[in-house]
């Protein structure tokens, strides 16, 4: 089966806090039941790579954990990348790119 890429935020609303650190680790725990999604996490978001149906199920339960930590309102973001006409993965998407910034002049090595 074919893998996507995901970009996964995850925002508690109204936690008392400025602080969202606790919030977030405990949305990254949800991850440890899904080792077939590989996973980054990064300063503003996480992102996830697997199959489709997984990832959905993953950010399901990543959206209810801070419910279950008592938040009252939840804000989640989600953005799919799903090719289609090859396989792709994160270290491939970012190598696409450092490549392109090898090739000098505006609009270089676009296809």
């Amino acid at each position: 089966m074919r893998n996507v890429i995901a970009q996964v935020t995850v925002v508690p609303l109204g936690t008392d806090s400025t602080s969202l650190s606790a919030w977030v680790a405990g949305v990254e725990k949800v991850l440890d039941d899904f080792p077939d999604i590989r996973r980054q996490l990064c300063p503003m978001s996480t992102v996830l790579e697997g199959e489709l149906d997984r990832i959905l199920e993953a950010v399901r339960r990543m959206h209810e954990a801070p419910f279950l930590e008592g938040a009252r309102r939840v804000s989640t973001h989600l953005n799919i990348d799903d090719r289609r006409d090859k396989a792709i993965t994160m270290e491939g998407k970012v190598r696409a790119v450092r490549e392109k910034l090898m090739v000098s002049g505006p609009g270089a090595g676009e296809k």
